[in-house]
């Protein structure tokens, strides 16, 4: 089938209030596919101190973590019905559950790239010209379900050399520690003050840790340090990043549901989902069902258009399943307010600049 093109899907985008923009894991692949793609996570990652779990991704075939880690939990739940009283190998699994977890964490963030200089000027400058066609002041929002730093690094990169730069509402809901006002980090403000926020990190990221007592953002700006050396050095000393990476839909929401940062922005998400005069794009997702908790919300609210980029050929297996997806999801809109689907191609959008 012909797709839009990403122009011709903004310029008819024009005719709503407000775009709001869903980021996949395709955003990240897009600028650097050597470190954000799973099989080059899988490849670089240290599985030694539980090497079984290899086994596990060989007998899946697959070298997606969340696939492999939804796997092991779901063996764990059945197993006790197929082996006498022991719970041993039940335990191990879903201790190599949450090992994986870590793995994957700890493998992003040692091979991220250290600072934004290793990303040329050029490709931020494309990443925010792209953005800017949602998050501009008084635009829509953006809700990304990475974890890396390189959508939080673009919106910082403001040194555009044009006489018209381009605006990025950037607010995210994070502010200065009232009891510690001069602090090498920033805090959460609460539910209130994330009502203004336009930037959603909806599975966590990097740079945001949370304390038990409170949610801090990592800064450059604070401590003069590369943000990931930030994360580097709090992950070596055991203090891990808010970090979804649970294997279903459902663990992944009821994650989720128990962190008030995480529920704001879902339930930030849910609220557009029903403006009747807004709509939403999806860019690098593949409408995996592990992320129905998100697609759910968009497939039941009541804005009336949804714009899926699609990289590659249309009729290859995995687009065609991206497509029938897409349709099953408006299948599940009321008929009140029907949901129309347009698919792009993803790669015309540019987003880190022209190949």
């Amino acid at each position: 089938m012909a797709l839009l093109s990403f122009e011709e899907a903004i310029a008819h985008s024009e005719q709503y209030a407000k775009r709001h923009l869903l980021l996949g894991n395709g955003f990240s692949i897009a600028c650097r596919a050597d470190i954000f793609h799973y099989g080059s996570l899988f490849a670089q990652a240290d599985f030694s101190a539980v090497p079984e779990v290899i086994k596990v991704f060989e007998a899946l075939g697959t070298q997606d973590f969340e696939i492999a880690i939804r796997s092991l939990e779901n063996a764990a739940q059945i197993l006790p019905a197929y082996i006498d009283a022991s719970a041993d190998p039940q335990v191990l699994m879903i201790a190599h559950a949450a090992a994986l977890k870590e793995i994957l964490l700890q493998t992003i963030a040692a091979n991220h790239p250290r600072i934004p200089g290793e990303i040329s000027d050029a490709k931020f400058w494309a990443c925010r010209s792209f953005l800017a066609h949602f998050a501009m002041p008084g635009g829509g929002q953006i809700y990304s379900l990475n974890y890396d730093l390189l959508l939080y690094w673009t919106l910082m990169h403001e040194d555009m050399p044009f006489s018209a730069p381009v605006l990025i509402e950037k607010t995210d809901g994070f502010g200065n520690d009232e009891d510690a006002p001069d602090a090498d980090y920033v805090v959460w403000q609460g539910e209130t003050a994330a009502h203004s926020a336009c930037i959603h990190f909806l599975h966590g990221a990097l740079h945001l840790f949370d304390s038990g007592a409170e949610l801090k953002k990592y800064t450059w700006v604070r401590k003069q340090e590369p943000l990931i050396e930030q994360a580097r050095s709090a992950i070596e000393g055991n203090a891990f990043p808010l970090f979804v990476a649970e294997g279903s839909s459902a663990q992944k929401k009821d994650k989720i549901r128990h962190n008030a940062y995480l529920y704001q922005g879902f339930k930030q998400l849910t609220v557009n989902a029903g403006r009747g005069n807004h709509c939403f794009f999806i860019f690098g997702h593949s409408l995996a069902a592990n992320d129905d908790h998100i697609l759910n919300r968009l497939a039941r609210g009541k804005f009336p258009h949804l714009y899926i980029g699609i990289y590659g050929d249309p009729l290859s297996a995995d687009n065609e399943r991206i497509m029938n997806r897409a349709q099953e999801l408006s299948g599940l809109r009321s008929l009140r307010y029907p949901l129309q689907i347009s698919f792009y191609d993803a790669k015309s959008a540019n987003v880190w600049g022209a190949a």
